[in-house]
């Protein structure tokens, strides 16, 4: 209660000022806000956007935990110092702490930078503008850590955040208006303006300097060069993991993208507390069989043959498509951002069948990095009004045709 007391004490103090959205933001963050609604007129719930933006971080706390660990112990496995896990999803040989402090000590800075960065630039547009600080940035916040490989330089996931948080957002006018998903308008950015670094080919491994200065003839690296599991795919490689290690994710990527077990709970956690959309994931996967299919039935008519530039992704089942890469990651936690999906039932459907369709086509062919959801969420982003447009007019001329029915 002393440290409610305290906040309410600084939000009259500063009652008036450029710093009261500050202020305001803190305290209705941490505590239900002073002034309430009494009357029997309003619409009263437990909820409210600061309680579904944290509803969201929860859901991705687990994937968060165990990029640590995955982390950690995709360094130990490259250095030689442990061998492979086999079979068992609790194998002590994962859930180690030295695993976890590895991990830990490489990805909190990126969590560091995310929401400093990009709350920092909340705040500090809420005081300009004399508005109340938007919550908005809680989750994006937290989905970009996610979504960066671990080895990007702090200083320019910095650069990529504020270029999101303003570009992506505040010029748009802010929480609720944006057009494009800010997570993935952060992560275009530096996959554009910093290909090199997002090419998805380098698995970081710490304190590799020393282990690699014989073959590095003294060169100063700080990762041992090593390629995902689509990366191989695309050169036509076999991959190296089981169907197992893909779907519980003892595998390289990025820090939230692995586990996909872990992502479907999540993806379930969304559903039941009904802020993500089951329609947009539903038609997500459905539209990523769907591409998946026709490429393996164009390699098996023999159209693609064996050894050629897209055989590798073409050639790879169908169903192995949605456990592996930022698929089920991005279908679950963006592809379902209610500002940026389409908004009518029939529309997210449409909306989530083309994510789908187009990730798989997208990651088949793109020449510079084998993966989709990022460009396909992003283009349906832009195509979502328009969905839902003709939605619309399409149930008005139903109900136009129900009418001039009933009057005949």
């Amino acid at each position: 209660m002393g440290l409610k007391n305290n906040l309410h004490k600084l939000k009259l103090k500063y009652k008036g000022t450029k710093m009261e959205p500050a202020f305001n933001a803190i305290h209705t963050f941490l505590y239900m806000p002073n002034d309430t609604t009494h009357g029997g007129t309003h619409i009263k719930a437990a909820d409210d956007l600061k309680r579904t933006m944290n509803t969201v971080i929860m859901a991705m706390i687990p994937c968060l935990i165990f990029g640590m660990f995955n982390a950690g112990y995709q360094h130990n496995l490259a250095t030689g110092d442990i061998q492979a896990v086999a079979g068992s999803f609790f194998s002590s040989g994962f859930w180690n702490l030295d695993n976890f402090l590895i991990g830990f000590w490489k990805i909190i800075p990126l969590v560091i930078v995310s929401y400093g960065v990009g709350l920092g630039i909340e705040f500090l547009f809420a005081i300009i503008k004399k508005h109340e600080v938007e919550e908005g940035y809680l989750v994006t916040g937290m989905l970009v850590p996610l979504i960066v490989p671990i080895d990007i330089p702090l200083w320019m996931l910095a650069v990529a955040v504020a270029f999101g948080v303003v570009i992506g957002k505040e010029v748009f006018g802010g929480t609720g208006m944006n057009i494009l998903n800010p997570a993935l308008t952060i992560r275009a950015f530096l996959f554009f303006a910093y290909p090199t670094w997002m090419s998805g080919d380098k698995v970081w491994v710490e304190g590799a300097v020393e282990r690699t200065r014989e073959i590095a003839a003294g060169a100063n690296l700080d990762a041992i060069s090593g390629e995902t599991i689509l990366g191989s795919l695309a050169q036509g490689k076999q991959v190296a993991f089981s169907t197992w290690d893909m779907f519980m994710g003892f595998i390289p990527g990025s820090v939230g993208e692995t586990s996909t077990i872990l992502i479907l709970l999540g993806g379930l956690f969304l559903i039941f507390t009904k802020i993500g959309s089951w329609r947009i994931m539903l038609s997500s996967v459905l539209g990523a069989i769907t591409m998946g299919l026709i490429f393996n039935q164009i390699v098996d008519a023999g159209i693609i043959a064996q050894g050629s530039k897209f055989y590798g992704l073409m050639s790879t089942p169908f169903w192995e498509h949605l456990i592996i890469g930022g698929f089920a990651f991005g279908v679950v936690f963006m592809a379902t951002d209610p500002v940026t999906a389409s908004q009518t039932n029939k529309g997210k459907w449409y909306y989530g069948f083309f994510v789908g369709f187009i990730s798989i086509l997208i990651r088949v062919f793109n020449p510079a990095y084998p993966e989709g959801v990022m460009l396909a969420i992003l283009l349906m982003n832009v195509f979502a009004p328009t969905i839902d447009h003709y939605v619309v007019q399409g149930n008005i001329k139903q109900r136009k045709k129900r009418l001039k029915a009933k009057i005949a």
